[in-house]
């Protein structure tokens, strides 16, 4: 790493490979990751060491530290390279969260290969983020008629009444549905492809070959669309800049899908979820038709990234109560920056419109999800869950919200399930049940090429409609 004219650390100032780290994955993190942010908190300060997976990491907990590490890029850096352990050797050599990191596209680059690849994004995505626009309006119709076709497949397969998994019932297949059509996927990414992306996430032991998986797939579309280009994402990024190559649009592409699929995901479910517990501040701001405002409540209390990518220090700096060497790891914490947020300002924070958009769910500084990306992403989850509202007379809980059970894991807060009972509104929506939806019959268009991972299975019928009754009313495999 080339050398910076700033002070080193102090002499004796203790090392993070000289820290005793408690493991932050734990039993207590799985049912209560909060109790554990505080005690960090009050152990060490706005800056806690601890142990990933095995490996130390720096996690930075308080809202002012956080927003310093997401904001000053010249100081904390997305390169993996920057990381000193890594260049060193020092890793496990199965370490589960470093395939992700090893996929070179924008989320970690730094400096002018960031720019570039940021207006590069931002030309594709444009035109689907203007809703007067014929893409940006075709979208915006697909969404909310996925949505009612989902409503309308749950109706025909349960009832207009009885009970129903939002998550994997609703939530996941009109992600999915999403996703084929803004990537212009030829037939399908299946179930299979976004279980992929959770084990990845999770972090699991399978999370190295399922990244694998994963990037062949979208490598496999990105040769597709760049012989057959179309009105997609996939075909804008090539038209933004055609030097990609089928690698590198593959690797954009896999990013997009994970934060698209997984992570609006999440702000779908845990939106739903602040609606269904009962707050009467949420319940407020549905009745009066601000579901943004409901979002971004959701976003402070329950982001969908708990942990926000790694930083690596690009030289010797203070953080909290700690020096940070250069090359040190650094996870700053959103769900505990919000923690930290709530507490500040305590019950007129929480009541508060202008406060709740003070959430970090969508980053900050130079690395923050791109404009076009997030009003893309908030259109989906306010369509999503206005739709529910809309055709859903009654809905409930049919378990405490504290025994919900939760993805375990170092990065996301995203619910396994959502399960409710419901009765539809008169006039909901309610498809043949032979004949399925018409949304999911008419996504994907094309049928002469798979792209599909490899090993999906083929259980349950074929094409994404088949995927999606797997998805919905059975045969669905467990997450990570």
């Amino acid at each position: 790493m080339e050398t910076h004219p700033f002070a080193a650390a102090p002499a004796g100032s203790p090392t993070l490979d000289s820290l005793p780290v408690e493991p932050l994955l734990t039993s207590e993190f799985d049912t209560d990751p909060g109790s554990v942010y505080e005690r960090l908190r009050s152990t060490y300060g706005p800056v806690a060491p601890v142990g990933l997976m095995g490996v130390p990491v720096w996690l930075v907990l308080d809202y002012r530290e956080v927003l310093e590490v997401l904001r000053n890029d010249s100081v904390w850096r997305r390169d993996v390279r920057h990381w000193r352990a890594r260049a060193e050797g020092r890793l496990p050599r199965d370490w589960p969260l470093l395939a992700g990191y090893e996929v070179r596209q924008t989320m970690f680059f730094d400096d002018e290969e960031h720019r570039a690849a940021r207006l590069t994004h931002h030309s594709a995505m444009r035109p689907f983020q203007d809703g007067h626009s014929p893409e940006g309006w075709e979208l915006r119709a697909a969404v909310a008629k996925y949505a009612d076709d989902l409503i309308g497949m749950l109706a025909a397969e349960s009832g207009t009444s009885g009970f129903a998994d939002l998550a994997a019932q609703y939530t996941r297949p009109l992600l999915l549905m999403v996703t084929t059509k803004l990537f212009g996927c030829p037939v399908e990414l299946g179930d299979e492809m976004v279980m992929e992306m959770w084990r990845m996430l999770d972090g699991g032991p399978d999370a190295g070959p399922a990244t694998e998986r994963a990037l062949g797939a979208m490598i496999r579309l990105a040769a597709h669309r760049r012989s057959r280009p179309g009105e997609d994402l996939t075909s804008y990024m090539l038209l933004s800049d055609p030097t990609l190559s089928d690698e590198q649009l593959g690797r954009e592409l896999f990013m997009n899908a994970v934060y698209l699929n997984d992570i609006t995901g999440n702000m779908v479910c845990n939106t739903l979820l602040e609606v269904l517990r009962g707050n009467a501040t949420v319940r407020r701001s549905v009745v009066t038709g601000q579901i943004g405002e409901t979002v971004n409540r959701a976003a402070l209390v329950n982001p969908p990234t708990a942990n926000l990518c790694f930083r690596f220090a690009g030289r010797d700096v203070r953080l909290g109560n700690f020096w940070i060497r250069a090359g040190d790891i650094v996870s700053p914490s959103v769900a505990a920056a919000h923690r930290d947020l709530l507490a500040i300002g305590t019950s007129h924070l929480v009541d508060s419109a202008v406060s709740t958009r003070a959430h970090l769910a969508w980053g900050a500084g130079p690395h923050q999800c791109p404009s076009a990306a997030r009003e893309l992403a908030g259109m989906i989850v306010t369509t999503a869950v206005g739709r529910i509202f809309e055709h859903f007379a009654r809905a409930e809980l049919t378990l405490p919200p504290d025994q919900l059970p939760w993805r375990t894991g170092p990065v996301v807060r995203g619910l396994r399930l959502l399960p409710v009972r419901y009765e539809l509104s008169p006039g909901a929506p309610v498809a043949s049940r032979t004949g399925g939806s018409s949304a999911a019959a008419d996504v994907g268009g094309e049928g002469e090429v798979a792209v599909v991972a490899p090993g999906a299975s083929g259980r349950g019928g074929s094409g994404l409609l088949g995927a999606l009754r797997r998805m919905m009313f059975g045969g669905r495999r467990g997450g990570g």
